[in-house]
């Protein structure tokens, strides 16, 4: 009889399963990937998870690939437009704040050259590893995501408060949260967080 693997407990769904495994916690230092993940955890704000996992692809359609020059430049034609797309979430503050954030986005690639080289100076350059044994130990804020938080916001970004921070810096490896017993915790250890 086959083993079956241990994960973490909010791994439920086949795409959720499929995030964690493959995506969720290895160390990112992509520009674009960095973005489109900082995009939908802000689109997340007081929603699951699990929505945006479903509605990711039709966000990548509808907001060009979350390229962030593009994003840059919608104005208010495009944003009633996207207010109108039902395969998205259809918040008006929200789709707003991506463009706003995709502007103060780009000044910070501006200004380090790469965003990566801003993101990860607030966990020095290397991922934070915890060891959590169960979901209910693991926080949803610390106080490097309060520190990202309270610089994003200076720089003009919205819906990227503390929690939502910390979400962002889980999903793109600046901490490692797999829960001890999950076979993605020591797989995604090791991983290098060099630059590319």
């Amino acid at each position: 009889m086959k083993s079956q693997l241990y994960r973490c407990e909010w791994a439920k769904s086949v795409l959720a399963v499929v995030y964690h495994d493959t995506e969720w916690g290895i160390p990112q230092h992509d520009d674009r990937m960095l973005f489109e993940h900082l995009f939908l955890d802000t689109m997340q704000a007081g929603l699951s998870w699990e929505l945006m996992l479903r509605k990711r692809e039709n966000f990548r359609v509808a907001f060009s690939g979350f390229d962030p020059e593009a994003i840059a430049r919608y104005d208010e034609r495009r944003v009633e437009k996207l207010l109108r797309d039902p395969g998205i979430v259809r918040n008006r503050q929200k789709i707003e704040a991506t463009t706003r954030n995709a502007r103060a986005f780009l000044e910070v690639q501006g200004e380090y050259g790469r965003f990566d080289s801003y993101l990860w100076e607030f966990v020095g350059g290397k991922p934070l590893r915890n060891r959590w044994r169960s979901l209910k130990e693991i926080p949803n804020r610390s106080p490097q995501a309060e520190a990202l938080s309270a610089d994003l916001k200076s720089r003009g970004f919205s819906f990227v408060g503390p929690t939502t921070c910390y979400a962002f810096m889980q999903a793109v490896g600046m901490i490692n949260d797999h829960v001890v017993g999950c076979f993605r915790h020591a797989e995604v250890a090791p991983l290098s967080s060099s630059r590319k």
